[in-house]
């Protein structure tokens, strides 16, 4: 893979540390501003909608710029939003920083998407984005572990201070590997990116990242109580097991872009239904704490085999000058699943059946999301990455 392609990994990286290391300092963040920690928790809550409205916005505004420059200026918001919370002197401004960063999130990894594509020969483009997606991934296993120490020895200004000179690195990288391109030129090209929103596919093929990821969140967000009230492990050994899920997902990604690449509808279809089917495995499997770890580890790896194929699926219906439009807002659904994942979870535990029953509902919701995109392919013919072979063969 080039070397551009891990630039854009180190930016994925730090977005990564941002969005999801607040988990672990709430109680730093709550007893130092004041506030309570379910009012620091909105703080997620916050960072998710920055990302859901800064894909149109910045969509819009953005429309007529190269990609190498949008992406400089995407880590020039990213590095200035967290420089912004390292300095936020109440809980509004700190807000609003985690707003601001948000806003680089959806974008990047929408036109961090078609760059890695652009990189690399034509049957390795799925791979190519989940090498950039493992940024992300790694994120969770080694940078949110070391920022959430960080912030607890240092004070949780710390960390983000540590994420803003991961962003200055960042920004180097890109411009020092990533190659230049031309902007688009002409109206027409703008329009015909919006355009590119009323295409049923592409509207269907969001709504299957929605759903798909739903369902990760439902589970993954209360997985903490799950592990220590079902299976009956320590609070202690939470994120040792944790670990483990982090592996699965760097695993079910570069699995999930293999795939992909080789044939884009069944890698599509197969890790949809590989979720769901793993989610109702760990229904049974948390009372057990053996059988936990394996889940969770089988988890995390069909959680992320279903990024690649989605996101190539919906470059695909896109097509021409609305790809990166597309891209950026199927990285926002992602988030947007992530969000009502974490409300219905909730919503079972606080007023369903409760506890047990979290898993199995979440199991429940890949199953729709595999029948919208069964629906989706029969709208068109199917798609796919054909090999070489298959290309010369017709």
């Amino acid at each position: 893979m080039p070397l551009a392609l891990y630039a854009l990994t180190a930016g994925a990286f730090g977005i990564g540390v941002t969005e999801f290391v607040i988990m672990g300092l709430l109680l730093e963040v709550s007893a130092d501003l004041d506030v309570t920690i379910s009012a620091a928790g909105l703080l997620i809550s916050g960072y998710a909608l920055g990302v859901v409205v800064g894909a149109p916005i910045l969509g819009a505004l953005t429309g007529r710029w190269s990609r190498k420059t949008l992406l400089l200026a995407l880590m020039v918001v990213f590095t200035l939003g967290n420089l912004a919370c390292a300095l936020a002197p109440d809980y509004w401004s700190l807000m609003a920083a985690r707003v601001l960063t948000a806003f680089a999130h959806a974008s990047f990894f929408g036109v961090g998407s078609l760059v890695a594509t652009g990189l690399v020969a034509p049957d390795r483009k799925a791979s190519a984005i989940a090498v950039m997606f493992t940024g992300l991934t790694v994120a969770n296993i080694l940078g949110v572990p070391f920022g959430t120490w960080l912030g607890q020895a240092f004070g949780w200004r710390s960390t983000f201070l540590a994420v803003t000179l991961v962003g200055l690195a960042a920004f180097a990288v890109i411009a020092l590997l990533v190659p230049r391109d031309d902007a688009p030129q002409s109206q027409e090209a703008e329009d015909n990116s919006l355009a590119v929103l009323r295409r049923p596919q592409v509207l269907l093929g969001l709504l299957t990242t929605v759903l798909s990821w739903i369902g990760v969140f439902a589970a993954f967000t209360y997985i903490a109580p799950i592990l220590t009230r079902i299976t009956g492990f320590s609070e202690s050994a939470v994120s040792p097991v944790l670990l483990v899920f982090g592996a699965g997902l760097i695993a079910g990604n570069l699995l999930g872009g293999r795939l992909a690449d080789w044939r884009l509808v069944p890698a599509m279809l197969g890790s949809l239904a590989a979720l769901s089917a793993v989610l109702f495995a760990m229904s049974f499997a948390m009372h057990d704490k053996v059988a936990a770890v394996i889940a969770i580890g089988l988890f995390g790896a069909a959680a992320f085999a279903t990024v690649p194929p989605l996101q190539m699926w919906v470059l695909e219906k896109a097509d021409g000058a609305g790809q990166g439009l597309a891209s950026s807002f199927n990285i926002a659904a992602f988030n947007l699943g992530n969000a009502i994942g974490a409300w219905l979870g909730g919503t079972v535990i606080d007023k369903g059946p409760g506890l047990d029953a979290v898993i199995w509902v979440a199991g429940l919701v890949p199953l729709a999301a595999l029948a919208t995109a069964l629906f989706a392919r029969r709208l068109g013919h199917p798609s796919r990455i054909a090999s070489p072979a298959c290309e010369q063969a017709h």
